[in-house]
């Protein structure tokens, strides 16, 4: 993955927004005034929904975002302001139309089942005085951006006309035009880079049943040819996604496990949008919207993925890569911060660990055993030579760094050349300090700035010095 944290593109989404409001609570009877459940209200949440939620993806990416829309004159276009505000999005570009009723779903939950759902909304093309203003302020700022997400929801603001009249205006500034589209008449969508139909829409929009291969490359290249894409793609849900330009191909799902998939097409559309702004190919951008919505789909209710999160999941989908574990102190610090903020609780270990051998990696499978994630810091070489003596160590940091970032149960590795590793632990303050048995009854470096400390009971008979001595006798 090309190093992406230092990118920040200026991408503009132009659509349908609206508010996604959920009543969580509990079901234990029946209402005596009518054959239906009564739920007790113990939560609620409003988050952003539609254009909204693919906003809200974006800057978890890391990209500065503006939007141009129509809202109501209702108060939940108030909230809908509050929310983008929130997240720091300007809310200038917004339109009022008196007549209309900015989109609100409330979804009734109860025992982790949605028992009812109830809409507040407009459905009906915005006006032609509307559909101007927006029109104006596109001509007006499309110059400041990278690329355009356009996110149909079917809710009336992107009309026929509106969305070709953004399209042409884009073409002719040379910015890529990424649709996320909607109904059965595709023809508004003609001239745009990309859309992102699923199986199911695609196949509804050209009349083609895809069943097979055949039918899928036919279905991919006539959406290219009626609407004059740049690239056509397909989401296959679990199958991965399919695009062609000049060849088809199949980048396939990495998902590992699917908890949830709403909003998963926002994300693909965010993340193929915030990668192309930043230099990928098609190729490299569809494979890391792959990733950010594999992360998604493992989250409950509409959700985003963060840099941190997409470089998390790729290593560990193939944790031979262990060059991605092993951190510096400004990477690990950011790392720390993005971990805690999803809730993970850190634990952190220290130590040589020169000869690896059998009591190396019960003690840290154990100490992972006490969180989420382990992060490992190791004595740099000039470090193990003043704790072990002239000789030491056998194999040098890199070396070791590599091989303990391989193993299932370390996550993380920093190499550190201080005395001890208080420093390190200052940066990280994990939940748990864990150090071996023989610390039992002594003071642990770093114990003042964890939550817990948690001693491990060494393997008998199994240590580096115990390996090195019988290799001498050999």
């Amino acid at each position: 993955m090309i190093n992406l944290k230092e990118k920040s593109p200026k991408i503009l989404v132009v659509g349908d927004l609206m508010i996604d409001h959920y009543l969580w609570g509990s079901c234990e009877r029946i209402s005596p005034e009518a054959p239906v459940q009564v739920v007790n209200i113990e939560n609620e949440d409003i988050v952003l929904g539609g254009a909204g939620n693919v906003i809200n993806n974006l800057k978890a990416l890391g990209a500065k975002v503006d939007v141009i829309s129509v809202v109501g004159g209702c108060e939940i276009s108030d909230e809908l302001k509050a929310l983008l505000n929130d997240i720091s999005v300007d809310t200038q570009y917004l339109i009022t139309q008196k007549d209309r009723i900015t989109s609100k779903k409330s979804r009734i939950i109860a025992s982790h089942q949605q028992v009812a759902r109830y809409d507040r909304e407009s459905t009906d093309e915005i006006n032609n005085r509307s559909q101007e203003t927006v029109l104006n302020s596109f001509k007006k700022i499309i110059k400041n951006y990278d690329n355009v997400l356009l996110s149909d929801y079917g809710k009336g603001v992107l009309t026929h006309s509106l969305t070709q009249n953004l399209i042409k205006i884009a073409n002719e500034n040379n910015k890529k035009v990424l649709i996320d589209p909607k109904g059965l008449d595709y023809s508004k969508y003609k001239g745009a880079f990309l859309l992102t139909p699923n199986k199911k829409e695609a196949g509804e929009a050209t009349g083609i049943n895809i069943i097979d291969d055949a039918s899928l490359s036919h279905c991919i290249k006539q959406l290219k040819n009626e609407c004059s894409l740049e690239v056509s793609l397909i989401t296959l849900s679990e199958q991965g996604v399919a695009i062609y330009d000049n060849k088809l191909r199949i980048h396939p799902t990495v998902a590992r496990e699917v908890f949830d998939v709403t909003g998963a097409g926002d994300t693909v559309l965010a993340s193929l949008g915030f990668s192309l702004a930043c230099g990928y190919n098609i190729d490299d951008a569809v494979k890391f919207s792959n990733l950010a919505a594999g992360v998604v789909v493992g989250k409950i209710g509409s959700a985003t993925a963060t840099l941190n999160e997409i470089i998390e999941y790729e290593s560990s989908l193939n944790k031979s890569t262990s060059d991605e574990h092993i951190k510096t102190f400004d990477e690990i610090k950011d790392l720390a911060i993005d971990l805690k903020n999803r809730g993970k609780k850190i634990v952190f270990t220290n130590g040589c660990f020169d000869i690896l051998h059998v009591g190396h990696v019960k003690y840290l499978e154990e100490a992972k055993s006490f969180g989420d994630v382990l992060i490992l810091g190791l004595n740099s070489d000039k470090s193990v030579t003043v704790l072990k003596g002239e000789g030491r160590p056998i194999n040098p940091q890199l070396d070791r760094a590599y091989i303990l970032a391989a193993l299932e149960p370390v996550d993380y590795v920093v190499i550190f050349s201080e005395d001890t590793p208080y420093d390190l632990i200052k940066l990280i303050k994990p939940h748990t300090l864990v150090k071996g048995g023989d610390y039992e009854g002594k003071e642990v470096v770093g114990q003042d700035l964890a939550d817990e400390l948690k001693l491990v009971q060494f393997v008998d008979g199994k240590s580096t010095t115990k390996t090195i001595e019988r290799i001498l006798k050999s």
